[in-house]
């Protein structure tokens, strides 16, 4: 099969597939001539499915995917400036969750929006890890606190003048301040060999972050456990990642405490204009 398919009953030979290809894979040869990969397009084609999802008349079907395989774009659906500047203004970092577990196909759902985050060459890199036993999650932040008692043993000033020992100080006493006693931690992982996969991962659990907000989730960056899932062996090794891949960034996750009420002020953007 082709690369790609034209329907020449539906097609217009608006340009529009050729304008959007990202690779400039696509030309028409003639003036009456219809949408066709170019000689290398095979090989060069990342399957990103923007030749089939900009086309009006649903005329254009990768061999990977047809129209009827993707889901339409609902214009009334579309947020406005205004909702789209309160959702993001009004997300919390949420430190303080309640004692009930997020179902397992709710977590799967965001998950499954989150894999629509943007990646190097479409590359989709990003690979999921859930944990999900909220006694799993206590015990891998004791191992962050261990890492943080071998750091402070050797009076690092870094960690020191980062007052991490009132971290570990906090744990010694029942307070849990590396996965804030979450239910439920995701970590984004995959194959450290491949360039894109470290900011991948970053934008995809901020997609995470974002849709759990609108499921009514709190969400917050396990800043701690990442740093030491790539420092300290014996975290890594609790993870058991596939070979060759790396954290490259997890978040604690579940229903928040509390509400907030108001949008705290954040410094001035700092700007330079060219």
């Amino acid at each position: 099969m082709a690369l790609f398919t034209v329907d020449p009953k539906k097609c217009q030979r608006d340009g529009l597939c050729l304008a959007e290809c990202p690779g400039l894979l696509i030309e028409i040869i003639g003036e009456e001539g219809f949408p066709q990969p170019i000689a290398e397009a095979e090989t060069l084609c990342i399957n990103c499915g923007h030749c089939v999802s900009v086309c009006p008349h649903g005329a254009l079907s990768l061999k990977t995917m047809t129209p009827k395989d993707c889901l339409p774009v609902h214009k009334e659906l579309d947020l406005s400036p205004e909702q789209c500047e309160h959702f993001l203004r009004s997300r919390r970092s949420i430190r303080s969750y309640k004692k009930k577990p997020v179902p397992r196909d709710l977590l799967t759902r965001i998950i499954e929006i989150a894999r629509y985050a943007p990646t190097g060459a479409n590359t989709q890199p990003v690979h999921w890890l859930v944990i999900e036993d909220t006694k799993e999650v206590r015990r891998l932040a004791g191992l962050v606190t261990d890492w943080l008692r071998s750091l402070l043993q050797e009076r690092t000033e870094y960690f020191l003048s980062m007052r991490m020992d009132r971290i570990v100080k906090a744990w010694d006493e029942g307070i849990d301040r590396i996965c804030r006693n979450a239910p439920h931690l995701i970590v984004a992982h995959g194959l450290s060999t491949l360039t894109a996969t470290q900011s991948s991962c970053t934008i995809a659990l901020s997609y995470l972050e974002l849709v759990a907000t609108s499921f009514g989730l709190g969400t917050c960056w396990a800043g701690y456990f990442n740093n030491a899932a790539n420092s300290y062996p014996p975290l890594l090794e609790a993870l058991a990642l596939p070979q060759d891949h790396l954290p490259y960034g997890a978040m604690m996750i579940g229903y928040p405490k509390y509400r907030y009420q108001r949008m705290p002020l954040r410094n001035k953007p700092m700007i330079t204009w060219r």
